[in-house]
């Protein structure tokens, strides 16, 4: 009777083998463990400690994988997400100038609504309302924008007078360090390797440390695991909740958060054997993206390593629970995490940048009315290094390209009131300034 309970309450169903799902959660946990570091140090760019980054990162994995385990009942790893964790840092805090305790009351504001939309049909009515190309250019965008993120925390990429960027120095041992890591790490991907980017990672702080590219965590780094975190649990500040420019950066991540995770768990469940629990998973990850912001981290996504585990013959909920146990080991090793410098992290940011590229092949970009505001998101959000005003470009020139050729039914209602939206934002900043 236990055993049936037990098995019902993480989805396990008759055939699925309880052997291949530990496996599974394994495998999906050192695929995805490198966002620990990787996360905090996003967030640490935002002004939050360092040390609390990677307990706040490792609360939300833990909370967002039990929530997938026993909520939706599916093998997805919830994690906070590459790309959005940009955009917190570099669009919420350092373009739109919150604070990153304002930034992290949008977080909860966007899952409270995250989960309303989940839990009511809004979540089709929301994802109808962006043209699939446009979706996918986002995601192009951002993968630029944190490949070049990582070029610069690298040095691989240093700023110029004339030119704006130019080519760094290689006698500088932290690019040698970045430049072996990334080719090591874009090695051990290819090939397919179980916890390359972890292993390039380790490999590349030991190099850093080798070569003196780095050096051992100051006063503020050490201590006890969960000093400083006091400051960042339900650290949000809601004083600018009235403001145009907090609501806008909520419509904006909400936009963002949605469709994104539709898309990745339609496929995750579908690869799983398991589409009948999209819509479980989906109320799950809008439940964790409430959790992030009270943790203090940025929002969460069904993880893309999620699909190392599928494939190991991940099909239930437990596999997510093995992978949230072991997050939750993790926390023996902050001390040490703390040790791993840009020069070993920046390189991972390169790869996961180049794999978001990816989603140009899912573009039809015959059609000149698609191609240009396309092309304008995903080159404008790395040049503005702006998420938000790279999709404005793209979003306001839209319909305008629409109606000029006649074909202004082709824009989703929707659509009008959002490019409206950023004119708003463009014309209140201008006042502004």
């Amino acid at each position: 009777m236990k055993s049936n309970f037990w098995r019902n309450s993480v989805g396990l169903e008759p055939g699925d083998n309880w052997k291949q799902e530990w496996a599974a959660g394994i495998l999906s946990y050192f695929a995805s463990v490198y966002i620990v570091m990787v996360n905090a140090a996003i967030l640490h760019d935002a002004g939050m400690p360092l040390r609390a980054g990677m307990v706040a990162t490792l609360l939300t994995a833990i909370t967002g994988c039990l929530l997938m385990a026993f909520g939706g009942k599916t093998p997805i790893i919830v994690v906070p997400g590459m790309g959005i964790n940009a955009f917190f840092t570099y669009t919420l805090v350092h373009s739109m100038k919150l604070d990153w305790r304002e930034a992290l009351a949008v977080v909860v504001v966007t899952g409270v609504l995250f989960a309303i939309v989940a839990f009511t049909s809004l979540y089709r009515i929301l994802s109808d309302a962006i043209p699939h190309n446009l979706q996918h250019a986002i995601t192009v965008g951002i993968g630029l924008f944190l490949t070049f993120i990582g070029l610069q925390k690298s040095g691989i990429v240093i700023a110029h007078r004339t030119t704006f960027v130019a080519i760094g120095h290689f006698s500088d041992p932290a690019v040698i360090t970045s430049c072996v890591t990334l080719v090591l790490a874009l090695v051990l991907f290819i090939r397919g390797t179980r916890g390359g980017l972890l292993i390039s990672m380790i490999v590349g702080t030991g190099l850093a440390y080798l070569l003196g590219a780095s050096h051992a965590p100051g006063q503020e780094d050490s201590g006890h695991v969960f000093s400083g975190y006091g400051d960042v649990f339900a650290g949000m500040d809601l004083s600018r909740g009235i403001s145009l420019v907090f609501w806008i950066a909520v419509f904006l991540l909400l936009l963002i958060v949605v469709f994104e995770n539709i898309g990745l768990i339609a496929s995750q469940t579908l690869m799983a054997g398991r589409p009948e629990r999209f819509k479980s998973s989906l109320r799950a990850l809008s439940i964790a993206n409430i959790a992030a912001g009270l943790f203090g981290s940025s929002p969460v996504v069904a993880a893309a390593e999620s699909t190392a585990g599928i494939a190991a013959g991940g099909k239930s909920g437990l596999t997510s629970l093995v992978t949230g146990m072991l997050f939750g080991a993790t926390f023996l090793f902050i001390p040490l995490l703390a040790y791993v410098p840009d020069s070993a992290i920046a390189p991972i940011l390169i790869v996961i940048g180049g794999l978001m590229v990816q989603s140009v092949r899912e573009m039809d970009l015959s059609d000149m009315t698609e191609l240009f505001p396309s092309f304008l998101i995903m080159v404008m959000i790395p040049f503005t290094y702006s998420i938000v005003d790279g999709m404005a470009f793209g979003f306001i020139t839209y319909p305008i390209v629409k109606l000029a050729m006649g074909r202004g039914k082709e824009v989703p209602p929707a659509l009008y009131g959002i490019a409206g939206l950023f004119v708003a934002n463009f014309v209140l900043h201008a006042l502004m300034g």
